[in-house]
């Protein structure tokens, strides 16, 4: 499965780059790089449980879960969003707690090599896992987290240096404060992040509208198949649940008119419109006579 392949490749790139960190940061002493090592092996964690929903998404249907289990995706990213906002809130806390001690020492030039390091890492798993899997929610949150992490590889990289041209013009109380207000610089580039996995989780779970491209294309299904059949103007009603897409669409039409066999027509219009969308559709079709029901 392409999106099994894609969580699997950042796993693995996950491991080098935290392992890489972690032991480079206790090397170098730097809380920026150290930070930077534990944040990426939290990912990888992250990262399988992406892979454990994607599982469980994948599971048929079965008494117990009719509808399959397609809102684990949602539950997943939420609950990455809240670890990652939750790891960034203690990076914060800890680095104001050492600019207010007075700072520490670090080595500027070491980090500055860590930073280049990892951002090469971090721009090739972005560019790669939407290849591998295209159209995967998971395999996307998992690319704007290394993309996330590539622009922290850049921070790190053009703070660091800046740090060490400080203190090569006899700046020394510089360096004392570069690292933990580089890791305050970090939280700061990477909240949107979490808040981005949190916002659409939870939209997914309270059974919102679907984005703007997948509504738009369902007017456009709607609209193509009321034209066909000559119907009127539809009730439509959407929303996204993991890789499934629930839609909804009642017309109201004259008594007597429209038999069964008519109905489903205009249903298999509708989703044959809906084709192109890399989801699964559930599309639900009511030729209604009661106004009522039609709204």
């Amino acid at each position: 499965m392409k999106e099994a392949r894609a969580l699997r490749l950042s796993v693995y790139a996950s491991i080098l780059v935290g392992t890489v960190g972690i032991v480079w940061g206790l090397v170098a002493d730097s809380r920026i790089v150290l930070f930077d090592g534990v944040f990426t092996i939290f990912g990888m964690a992250l990262s399988g449980l992406s892979l454990l929903a994607s599982w469980t998404a994948g599971l048929d249907a079965d008494e117990r879960y009719p509808f399959g289990r397609g809102a684990v995706i949602p539950v997943a990213i939420l609950i990455q969003g809240a670890a990652l906002m939750a790891t960034l809130a203690y990076a914060a806390f800890d680095s104001v707690s050492l600019i207010l001690s007075g700072g520490s020492e670090g080595a500027p030039l070491s980090v500055v090599g860590y930073g280049l390091v990892t951002l090469v890492i971090a721009l090739g798993i972005t560019m790669a896992l939407p290849r591998v899997a295209p159209g995967s929610e998971l395999a996307a949150a998992e690319a704007a987290q290394w993309r996330a992490g590539a622009v922290l590889s850049g921070i790190i990289a053009v703070g660091a240096a800046a740090a060490a041209a400080a203190d090569a013009a006899g700046w020394h109380e510089v360096v004392a404060y570069a690292d933990p207000a580089l890791v305050l610089i970090a939280v700061a580039v990477l909240a949107p992040v979490p808040w981005r996995l949190l916002r659409a989780g939870g939209r997914e779970i309270l059974e919102a509208a679907p984005p703007p491209e997948v509504r738009s294309a369902i007017d456009e299904a709607a609209e193509r198949t009321r034209a066909e059949f000559g119907l009127g103007v539809p009730l439509v009603r959407a929303t996204k649940l993991g890789r499934r897409l629930y839609v909804e669409v009642d017309f109201e039409v004259k008594a007597g008119e429209w038999d069964v066999a008519e109905e489903d027509r205009v249903r298999r219009s509708l989703i044959g419109g809906l084709s192109s969308l890399e989801l699964e559709i559930w599309a639900s079709v009511e030729l209604t006579t009661d106004p009522d029901l039609a709204r």
